[in-house]
């Protein structure tokens, strides 16, 4: 053989179909959020959180019927405004979380917090973040200051700070990875399908399945 040809040919073969990659990132490093930024909008702004809005949210958190905001919060219903406004205290000293407070812009007098979000789940080496922790006051619920709030954060994050919030960067790339989720209430039907498809009985003699696993967790699809 000729020896360039078989070098050809060995160059050929350490080649990578970089098609089958995940797109290459960008090397520029994501920012860590700020507490000194105030993100305006028409209807919302984003401030950083401060013991000075704990009169305004305590006003629309309290009583018992407020109390179902809490059920998927760290934070349990506050007890008085001074239990709020240490709170808010203890959270303006904190980072990752960094909280904000969501204001109702108004023409005719100071902005009124009626909500907050965090900045949460930082991993900065692959410019992963996410929003969380997020309370709405019911005067905020399904309003144009709701939807504008997160708006404004999602610009924040991926405009200004650089984040992607994607899994991962691999060698430079994103990393092409899908994921799958089972649940633990799921479990017992996909264990019966697992099964039912590993039995014996399910594979030839020539050990290819005689039913793919599809066919057996139609009850777990349904």
């Amino acid at each position: 053989m000729d020896p360039r040809t078989q070098s050809e040919d060995n160059t050929a073969s350490n080649l990578v179909d970089t098609s089958l990659l995940g797109a290459v990132v960008p090397d520029a490093p994501a920012q860590l959020p700020s507490y000194e930024v105030v993100l305006k909008g028409n209807y919302a702004s984003i401030a950083p959180i401060s013991p000075s809005h704990a009169e305004d949210l305590y006003e629309l958190l309290q009583g018992p019927e407020n109390e179902s905001l809490f059920d998927y919060l760290f934070d349990d219903p506050y007890q008085s405004v001074e239990d709020l406004r240490t709170m808010l205290a203890r959270k303006a000293a904190t980072t990752n979380p960094w909280t904000y407070a969501i204001l109702l812009n108004s023409p005719s007098s100071r902005p009124k917090a009626v909500g907050m979000a965090s900045l949460m789940r930082m991993d900065l080496p692959n410019r992963v973040i996410e929003v969380g922790s997020i309370l709405y006051t019911r005067p905020l619920q399904r309003t144009p200051a709701a939807t504008e709030a997160m708006y404004l954060l999602a610009r924040y994050v991926f405009e200004t700070l650089g984040f992607r919030r994607k899994h991962m960067i691999a060698k430079g790339r994103n990393r092409d990875t899908a994921w799958y989720s089972m649940l633990d209430e799921e479990w017992p039907m996909v264990k019966n399908a697992l099964e039912q498809w590993l039995n014996s009985e399910n594979f030839d003699s020539d050990g290819i399945q005689k039913k793919p696993l599809g066919e057996f967790m139609t009850d777990w699809q349904k």
